[in-house]
């Protein structure tokens, strides 16, 4: 997912969360649920924000779906813009664009 720092807010752009279908994958479902309950702002057309207090469990809840195998790794992994510093906190769940 596409992600940036921008106000010490982390930002993941709204194209690449995903999305919430009804009947759709549980563990889909469930990701979007999860990723929509930690963000500090969460609308429907645009980037879901989050605070430096919540990252660690961002990172937390990004490893537990990437190990269950049910998510791509493009759908579990943070990609900054190569001129950012990725956050200590990120590192294990990040890369660069």
């Amino acid at each position: 997912m596409r992600a940036r720092i921008d106000d010490n807010l982390l930002f993941l752009h709204h194209e690449d969360l995903p999305g919430y279908k009804k009947g759709g994958s549980m563990v889909r479902n469930s990701y979007f649920w999860a990723l929509r309950s930690i963000a500090g702002r969460a609308g429907r057309y645009g980037d879901w924000e989050y605070e430096p207090e919540v990252w660690l469990a961002l990172r937390r809840m990004l490893l537990s779906f990437a190990e269950s195998g049910y998510l791509g790794v493009r759908e579990t992994l943070l990609e900054f813009p190569q001129s950012q510093q990725i956050p200590d906190v990120l590192r294990d769940v990040s890369t660069w664009e």
